[in-house]
């Protein structure tokens, strides 16, 4: 059975009048709504999304590692999922995987993937790097990366009704995720292609992943160099190459770029060429930056560069939408809805907020008390924290809802300038309080993108928000063993295998804070006013002159450039440009294909990244890796 393809009751009808709440819902109810008809938190659903949620998690936290972000799990989760129950039904006769149950599906799954938020690839690397006795055993870490991401969890149900139901706010991913669902479950040419091209891609992805890290010793050595030439390209003292300006053989990032706008991308490569082609050597030949040429020297210094860029861009932005802020913050008492009617229907489908309450109450106090029995977390400056979140989250998901970018670095740098005021020279404190909020406002959003989904779909919010429930728990169980399966110590970190950008920004933010710009080097200093100076001029360029914007540098593209390898840069333009000119020249190809064959791509070559590191840990003496 397909979903209903009725479209929900717009907020205001055709004269401009709003509608009344009571309306639009019982609209979707009587038209829309399929959750009685169809299964959908089912077990094999349940089970599905959290195997394959686990699984993505693992490539994530590779993928953090290398790049500083995540990719989206929801729509590669839901290919996979139609895939083998396309499959399993042909060969085993079983009953039809309904799209509702797929749907709830990649909510489990999308939770689970996207753990990493959670602060495992930012706050805890960080806070590793500046303090490794700070950092609590793998246990408590899953306990407290659960409850941080319940906690966004239990925060999303106050903001689902009026932000999904009544407004209607785009969340244009649930929208992307929706429309995937149908198109796959109407059992179309594009879907079975689209299946396909996951597939293949993920084939590849892995080949290459294998070829060029494999190192079986004495028996099998890497056919394609993990990064080459630029040798012979010479910046004064320094090859390019020895400057990271060069080619990774690796197709991730080319994938990676494929997914991003061509914008971010020559953001990126400009970046990359200030930074490695002539400011470096500049400054390797004045000192500043101690010898020899290698990332690690390099990123210690041009951070300081270009993590200020991206903290005053971003916060201007979100800054700029004050009126989101003012939006949220007029609705707020409408937010935990009215008294509950038992004649209504939809207090039977919808999470009460009585659940929100017990377990914003519930969670809030076990993230107090965890916090301060194995973070050293005050017990004051713990509640501070979570209340705080509370209303950052608020804000976040009507962020997200409108403009379909979750704002979590501007929302974690506010905490940490706050607990940077509260208590100054603690980095401990700074990282542990802003990863609260980080990993609260992520799975708050990423909880309502789902919820958009399911709701364009007719499906039952109350059995999406278990679905997350069990992703989460799918997730903390995998992402903390994972990122120490990878990085054996610290020291690991900030190097070209692991150059964990995300990391060194957060480390920059709470060392800046905790010792003031007066401990660092003169130039360093300099490249803070510059960058941020920088980043609030571009975000304002960009207002000013909304129709150059293609022309503007990207502040976030920009900044990254300076925290990540050069090469890293290289591969994004290089896979942007690709992307670019297929949509050009193919772009019905390019629709349907090109987010499924990157996202194949990034998942089989990360994966085979994994398990060759796994193979590296359990056998030492046959893989040398």
């Amino acid at each position: 059975m397909e979903a209903p393809q009725v479209a929900p009751l717009s907020p205001v009808d055709e004269h401009g009048r709003a509608r009344s709440p009571e309306e639009i819902e019982r609209h979707w109810f009587e038209k829309i709504y399929q959750g009685d008809k169809q299964k959908q938190l089912t077990l094999r659903a349940a089970i599905t999304g959290m195997i394959i949620g686990a699984i993505m998690c693992v490539s994530n936290v590779y993928v953090g590692l290398k790049i500083g972000w995540s990719m989206g799990v929801a729509i590669t989760s839901c290919i996979l999922a139609w895939a083998l129950f396309t499959s399993l039904t042909k060969m085993f006769k079983l009953s039809e995987f309904s799209i509702l149950e797929n749907n709830a599906m990649q909510s489990a799954a999308s939770a689970a993937g996207s753990m990493t938020s959670a602060g495992i690839v930012n706050a805890i690397p960080a806070l590793w790097m500046l303090n490794p006795t700070a950092v609590p055993p793998q246990a408590v870490l899953i306990l407290w990366v659960c409850l941080i991401s319940f906690l966004g969890v239990f925060l999303a149900i106050p903001a689902k009704r009026q932000m999904v139901n009544i407004e209607q706010l785009p969340f244009p991913s649930g929208i992307a995720a929706a429309t995937t669902l149908r198109t796959l479950h109407a059992k179309s040419k594009e879907a079975a292609g689209q299946a396909r091209a996951l597939g293949f891609a993920g084939l590849l992805g892995g080949l290459v992943g294998f070829l060029r890290d494999g190192d079986w010793h004495g028996r099998f050595y890497p056919l394609i160099p993990a990064t080459f030439g630029t040798q012979w390209i010479q910046i004064g003292k320094y090859t390019a190459y020895e400057l990271t300006m060069r080619f990774e053989g690796s197709l991730l990032l080319l994938a990676g770029g494929a997914l991003i706008s061509f914008r971010q991308a020559w953001s990126m490569l400009l970046g990359a060429s200030v930074n490695y082609l002539i400011l470096a050597p500049m400054f390797l030949d004045n000192g500043d930056i101690t010898s020899p040429a290698s990332f690690r020297n390099i990123s210690r210094w041009s951070l300081w560069f270009g993590v200020p860029m991206m903290v005053t861009s971003g916060l201007l932005l979100f800054l700029f939408n004050w009126q989101a802020v003012k939006r949220t913050f007029s609705t707020l008492g409408s937010l935990f809805g009215k008294p509950v009617d038992d004649s209504d229907p939809m207090n039977k489908i919808e999470v009460p907020s009585s659940w929100f309450v017990g377990g914003f109450v519930t969670v809030g106090t076990l993230v107090v008390l965890v916090g301060h029995h194995f973070m050293h977390i005050t017990w004051w400056m713990g509640a501070i924290a979570v209340l705080a979140t509370f209303f950052l989250v608020i804000v976040a998901c009507r962020v997200t809802g409108e403009t379909d970018t979750t704002p979590v670095g501007p929302m974690s740098k506010m905490t940490q300038l706050a607990f940077g005021a509260i208590k100054p020279g603690d980095t401990s404190v700074n990282l542990l309080t802003a990863q609260i909020t980080s990993g609260s406002v992520s799975h708050a959003g990423d909880l309502l993108i789902d919820l958009k989904s399911g709701y364009l779909l007719g499906a039952n919010p109350r059995q999406q928000f278990l679905a997350q429930f069990l992703g989460v728990v799918a997730g903390s169980l995998i992402v903390v063993p994972t990122f120490f399966l990878f990085v054996r110590s610290p020291e690991e970190l900030g190097t070209e295998k692991w150059p964990a950008p995300a990391a060194l920004v957060w480390k920059a933010v709470a060392e800046l804070l905790g010792n003031g710009p007066g401990a660092l080097p003169h130039s360093a200093q300099m490249l803070i006013w510059a960058g941020g100076s920088l980043g609030i001029l571009l975000v304002l360029l960009e207002r000013w002159f909304p129709k150059a914007k293609a022309f503007i540098p990207s502040p976030t593209g920009l900044g990254l450039a300076f925290t990540f390898n050069g090469f890293n840069s290289v591969s994004f333009f290089i896979g942007s440009c690709i992307a670019l000119l297929v949509g050009k020249l193919w772009p019905e190809w390019h629709r349907k294909y090109t987010v499924a064959a990157s996202s194949g791509i990034i998942a089989g070559e990360s994966l085979m990244g994994a398990f060759l590191i796994l193979l590296q840990r359990l056998l030492p003496n046959v893989f040398i890796g």
